[in-house]
């Protein structure tokens, strides 16, 4: 991990465009701009700007006004490029316009470089993400892949770091990516403390994956279509190749073929993929335990689930739990269980 200290305060540049999400600003003038010193001296000097000033249209009700150009981005020692919602850079075809190049090329060489959510349409369209790990929202993993081949994308983590240039997931992830450079910058002591003052934790457990809801398809009209909808009724049963197969009225070989076609999955991937979605409708909606709903979703025991959820999403059931239906949650069963004491957090 780079780290990026400069004499007096460092000067973090935010190039903002119309439709910006005001919570991606926000939250980076909170992050940064709270950030002090033991002595309690301000870290950084946050400055808004635009490819042009004046009023700035918002994707609420409300604009801003800028009054900073791209001529602020030659004095920054850290530009962060936050998305837009007007205009989508998901369908830039992978050009920067003309505007954006030049505020691009007035950046000094050297200086760290980051994004939040499609921002980093704009870092790849410039060239700064060639052959490199990074990643976007998950919504639009998809079309970032099929823009920017040459860039490594992993749609499962919350941010990336590779030294000068950094990419975070969607909106609430750029929390997580500020406290990160500001732990790079100056320590965890201090990254601990913003954390603190803003109420979130220092560090979010898993990645971006346990916010994708795979929905449980319905079954189309297709030769595995019968199959599928029995399987997802006896899900807590004992499945095989062959019972799929003899239901779908055709070969093993056949069946897994098909699957492959229509599905884009293999038979006993699509079961666990269903089982997962099962077991994490059940965490988020219920008070059971997790070896009750390792039962329930097929999994047989609660050692299985929390490898496959961790395998899958990162977390462990009662993390995933706590996440999505909160800590309470757990106060419902009494007794502690094995996952919550940490012996699932393998």
């Amino acid at each position: 991990m780079t780290t990026f200290l400069h004499p007096g305060r460092h000067h973090v540049a935010v190039l903002v465009r119309h439709g910006v999400m005001p919570m991606e600003l926000g939250l980076v003038h909170q992050m940064f701009g709270q950030t002090r010193s033991a002595e309690g001296d301000p870290l950084y000097k946050v400055i808004t700007c635009a490819l042009s000033t004046g009023e700035i249209r918002t994707d609420a009700d409300f604009p801003i006004y800028v009054a900073h150009g791209p001529e602020t981005l030659r004095e920054a020692d850290t530009v962060i490029v936050l998305a837009t919602h007007e205009e989508d850079e998901t369908q830039t075809e992978g050009r920067l316009s003309s505007s954006l190049a030049a505020a691009f090329a007035a950046i000094r060489p050297g200086t760290r470089i980051a994004s939040i959510c499609t921002g980093a349409f704009v870092l790849a369209a410039a060239g700064l993400l060639d052959g490199r790990r990074a990643t976007t929202h998950w919504k639009s993993s998809q079309n970032f892949r099929e823009l920017f081949p040459q860039v490594e994308l992993d749609p499962d983590v919350l941010y990336t770091d590779e030294g000068d240039v950094l990419t975070s997931a969607g909106e609430a992830s750029g929390i997580d990516l500020c406290l990160h450079m500001i732990r790079c910058d100056h320590g965890s002591a201090i990254a601990n403390d913003v954390a603190r003052s803003t109420i979130v934790p220092p560090h979010r457990d898993g990645g971006q994956a346990q916010y994708i809801r795979t929905p449980v398809p319905e079954p189309e009209s297709s030769s595995t279509g019968k199959a599928r909808a029995w399987a997802l009724e006896r899900l807590d049963q004992p499945l095989t190749l062959d019972d799929l197969a003899a239901h779908a009225a055709m070969s093993v070989r056949t069946l897994t073929r098909r699957f492959r076609e229509e599905v884009g999955l293999t038979p006993v991937q699509w079961l666990t993929q269903q089982r997962l979605e099962r077991a994490r409708q059940l965490l988020e909606s219920t008070d059971l335990p997790i070896d009750r709903i390792a039962v329930i979703a097929g999994f047989g025991t609660g050692t299985s689930l929390r490898q496959h959820l961790r395998a899958a999403l990162g977390v462990s059931p009662s993390a995933y739990r706590s996440t999505f239906r909160g800590p309470a949650a757990h106060k419902k069963h009494g007794p502690r269980t094995a996952d919550q004491h940490g012996a699932a957090n393998l």
